[in-house]
């Protein structure tokens, strides 16, 4: 029997071990998609207990603690002490068992703080007095944390009314760590809510210093702030999205939408639909002039629990998968621009697993031989970046693309303890090598798998992006 987390931890033969710890281990990480805080990381931001790194924020660890019972005030409450949360999370903990919260949560108990123990109610008081001591040391704040995990460059993910202000703070310090902002202009599209829309254009107008009346004001506005993204070492946009919205439309009935929702008047279905359509084709056209990356975060359910969101606010655990159709309007989308040579390097991510296959077919439509790989299917995202998901993900990917020029993974994470979540990727992308090897289905030609894994944990995504 194996020891729990060992070494050879996911490792089930001589060739997986091989290639993980003389290949793939010691590669830098490149997380080129999460939600970390710029601010944090420019002021390294020091924590007085593991609650405030490890369990502010993290929604993952919050469901898992509301499916076992644990009261909300113990988990987002203001009342409560950091003290009692880290309780309540130790004591849920036993009952991650086959949740890859269970392998995340050792893992970075052992790569951050060296401690083997299991966290367990029985064993919270020590681990939380242990990692409290440590968090003390000056390699513990922010910026130490980054570094004991190999970080070379990160993106955080950023609202176009963002001033970058401590991107700009990080790229005048000695910061070991690069740091990148990503252009997400999501509220610039939610125009379903009139009033929460024209509060945006009010912070959105400050930002470009721009007066927006019209269409073209808001157009002029948006360009402006993409333009300023550029200045500022950016070279990567996101959006988060149900579906991609690829509707016909005019230029006549898209301002005619823009100015009926400045009025404070409600859109119709169709007219959303139709003004998310022509947004997405001028961001992507503005991402093309500019040679950003654009990503496209794909099929989830947000917000489901109404009375939860009106407490918590968005982004508190209440999303889930969601069931869109995907196909057509992804193609329509991908092809208009391709017909008008204006599709920039382009990610997909997929939340439900059931288009799996259609989104590693997808790709193949649009990759031109232009580029290594430029249009990509991206890691396994959110619910599906777990074993599991991952070999699901990488084996469609293998049938139906090139695994080999994947550009591999990254934490979506808003936790500086979550990139032990890059060496559980790279230790299953090497099983499943080592494995094939073994099995005779690959060539036991360990230096040519060995730059394979490499490309696939580091140099793919080192050289797909335009990093500046």
């Amino acid at each position: 029997m194996k020891k729990f987390l060992d070494a050879d931890f996911l490792l089930s033969n001589t060739f997986a071990k091989e290639l993980y710890h003389d290949y793939a281990a010691q590669m830098p990480i490149i997380d080129y998609h999460n939600h970390l805080s710029p601010q944090d990381i420019a002021l390294n931001k020091p924590f007085e207990n593991i609650t405030q790194v490890w369990l502010n924020g993290d929604h993952y660890k919050w469901r898992a603690m509301r499916i076992n019972g644990i009261d909300e005030s113990f988990i987002t409450g203001k009342d409560t002490s950091d003290w009692q949360k880290f309780e309540k999370w130790a004591g849920t903990v036993p009952f991650t068992i086959r949740n890859p919260l269970y392998h995340w949560t050792h893992l970075e108990l052992q790569r951050y703080f060296g401690i083997d123990t299991l966290l367990t109610a029985d064993t919270a008081q020590m681990i939380f007095q242990e990692t409290q001591a440590q968090l003390q040391q000056e390699d513990f704040r922010v910026q130490g944390l980054l570094k004991k995990m190999n970080v070379e460059l990160l993106c955080t993910t950023d609202d176009p009314v963002d001033n970058l202000f401590y991107h700009q703070q990080i790229n005048q310090s000695v910061s070991s760590v690069a740091v990148k902002p990503a252009f997400r202009p999501d509220k610039a599209m939610q125009v379903e809510d009139p009033q929460t829309f024209n509060q945006y254009l009010f912070l959105l107008e400050a930002a470009a210093n721009i007066p927006i009346c019209n269409y073209q004001d808001f157009l002029k506005a948006l360009s402006s702030r993409h333009q300023y993204f550029f200045e500022n070492n950016s070279c990567v946009s996101d959006h988060g999205l149900e579906e991609i919205y690829a509707e016909e439309y005019t230029q006549i009935e898209v301002e005619s939408y823009f100015d009926k929702i400045r009025s404070g008047k409600q859109l119709l279905p169709d007219e959303i639909r139709k003004f998310k359509s022509a947004m997405l084709i001028q961001f992507a056209e503005w991402d093309f002039e500019r040679g950003f990356v654009q990503q496209y975060h794909l099929g989830a359910l947000r917000n489901n629990n109404a009375r939860r969101l009106q407490q918590l606010g968005a982004d508190t655990g209440w999303d889930s998968i969601g069931d869109f159709p995907q196909a057509r309007s992804l193609a329509k989308f991908l092809n208009k621009l391709d017909a008008n040579n204006t599709l920039a390097k382009t990610i997909l991510y997929n939340l439900n697993p059931a288009d799996n296959e259609l989104f590693a077919t997808m790709i193949g439509n649009f990759n031109d031989g232009s580029t290594v790989g430029k249009v990509q299917w991206g890691a396994a995202w959110w619910f599906l970046d777990q074993k599991e998901g991952m070999v699901r993900q990488m084996n469609a990917l293998s049938n139906m693309g090139l695994l080999s020029r994947f550009v591999g993974m990254l934490t979506d994470s808003r936790s500086f303890l979550s990139f032990p979540r890059h060496e559980y990727f790279r230790r299953i992308v090497c099983n499943m090598f080592g494995e094939e090897i073994e099995n005779g289905e690959l060539p036991h030609d360990m230096k040519w798998m060995g730059k394979i894994v490499q490309d696939i944990c580091y140099y793919n995504s080192k050289h797909y992006f335009n990093w500046r």
